[in-house]
């Protein structure tokens, strides 16, 4: 079994996956209506029904969606974890690149660097560097 992130915008996937792609490498195949909606017309046929950016350690999926809305999303926030200090905090940076800072990455009481941030694609991120013991 596994769980992935499934992201859904406002008519802008495409341009958010390739800024995830970007931020975390990985291959990124995307799927539109028109690929596989004989039906599709006009513009529904460019809106993505299925994007999937995969990598060694990430798996992010997403899709258009006609009621998600370019509002910060706050009930999920997808959670990057790791030890590397330079890589996440460089990681933080890009992803909060037009985006918010919601709190900065610094040292929490819990012994580990933390932040939380949401993206210029209204998607709510959380980046936790682990303490080395």
């Amino acid at each position: 079994m596994r769980i992935d992130a499934y992201l859904f915008f406002p008519g802008n996937t495409r341009e958010a996956m390739d800024s995830y792609q970007a931020a975390f490498g990985g291959e990124l195949t995307v799927t539109t209506r028109g690929e596989v909606d004989p039906s599709a017309e006009g513009a529904e046929r460019d809106d993505v029904i299925d994007a999937a950016l995969v990598g060694e350690d990430t798996r992010i999926r997403a899709s258009d969606r006609a009621d998600a809305t370019p509002a910060p999303q706050h009930r999920v926030a997808p959670s990057i974890v790791g030890l590397e200090d330079a890589e996440l905090r460089a990681l933080f940076d890009q992803l909060g690149a037009g985006g918010s800072t919601v709190v900065a990455l610094e040292k929490q009481f819990w012994g580990d660097t933390f932040g939380t941030l949401t993206d210029r694609f209204g998607i709510s991120w959380q980046v936790n560097i682990e303490a080395k013991t």
